[in-house]
């Protein structure tokens, strides 16, 4: 059996044109979105890190990823992803700016730039992104690249706790 990579995933986005989101590596160690109107942005799975299925590119654990945008070097810090709805958040700097990801409802999660909501993001970790824009937001190409390959990463949406507890209840009935 030949093991053969994942077709790139494309999408057109209102306002930076088509973008090209890939899982690289033949253990999908690297997230790669690219674009003619955005910069390049990888994000990548250290070597020898343990890889969770779940997640698309493989961990939560911000020891094992690093993130480049256009070639320089930012800071990626996912959340641990356990009961809470904000745990699944994902924080980035770069070039002195700050973005956050944080789920928001089952299917979607908030963008953020510096504590300013500009879009929102839908994504069940299979890198087919959707994302739509606050009206008003003046969204620049490093904002859509990240959201693109944070949402493509780590999904985005999440159950509210009274929803995972209601789930794990009823595993354990009889």
């Amino acid at each position: 059996m030949t093991d053969t990579a994942p077709l790139p995933a494309a999408v057109e986005d209102d306002h930076h044109g088509d973008i090209l989101v890939e899982l690289v590596g033949e253990h999908g160690e690297m997230l790669v979105v690219s674009g003619g109107r955005i910069p390049r942005t990888v994000v990548t799975r250290a070597p020898g890190a343990e890889v969770d299925d779940h997640i698309a590119i493989g961990t939560r654990d911000p020891r094992h990823l690093t993130l480049t945008v256009d070639g320089r070097e930012a800071t990626i810090t996912p959340g641990r992803g356990k009961l809470r709805r904000r745990s699944y958040r994902v924080d980035v700097r770069c070039a002195g700016t700050s973005y956050r990801l944080v789920p928001d409802s089952i299917p979607s999660s908030r963008l953020t730039r510096d504590g300013k909501h500009i879009g929102d993001f839908s994504s069940d970790g299979d890198r087919r992104v959707l994302a739509e824009w606050r009206s008003g937001a003046a969204v620049e190409p490093a904002d859509a690249a990240i959201g693109y390959a944070l949402a493509a990463a780590f999904g985005t949406g999440g159950q509210p706790m009274w929803m995972m507890l209601a789930d794990t209840v009823s595993e354990l009935l009889p």
